[in-house]
């Protein structure tokens, strides 16, 4: 079996997803970081953007992805936190709802929740 990492994916109203993965990538102030285990120790700031969490599994590989929007990412030990401002899975993302907020936000020129639909959108894409 891969080496892997424990991963926690917490929002500030819950925990989003918990467990063990070979890669973590993420959107940081510095640029899209890969983190697998071994990682060096890190500490950063999160940029909104989708998160992807490769794990392993008797059943083989399967992909995690969530849209984050801002927070912290933690790494020690073999142990990667990712505690976001808003976080949803995917699996969680209802689409239509998302493509009417990008249009809403558009025609109201709000940058930021053209973005946050954005990365939803996005998630539900690499999905």
């Amino acid at each position: 079996m891969a080496a892997e990492l424990h991963v926690e994916l917490v929002a500030a109203d819950r925990q989003v997803w918990s467990g063990e993965a070979t890669l973590v990538v993420a959107r940081t102030t510095s640029g899209d970081i890969g983190v697998m285990p071994g990682h060096q120790p890190l500490l950063g700031v999160l940029e909104s953007g989708p998160v992807t969490i490769r794990t392993t599994s008797e059943d083989g590989a399967r992909t995690v992805v969530a849209a984050v929007h801002g927070g912290f990412i933690s790494f020690a030990d073999n142990k990667l936190s990712l505690l976001a401002e808003i976080a949803e899975l995917a699996d969680e993302i209802d689409v239509q709802r998302a493509e009417r907020a990008l249009e809403r936000a558009k025609s109201d020129a709000d940058g930021a929740a053209e973005r946050r639909a954005d990365v939803r959108l996005r998630a539900v894409a690499v999905h």
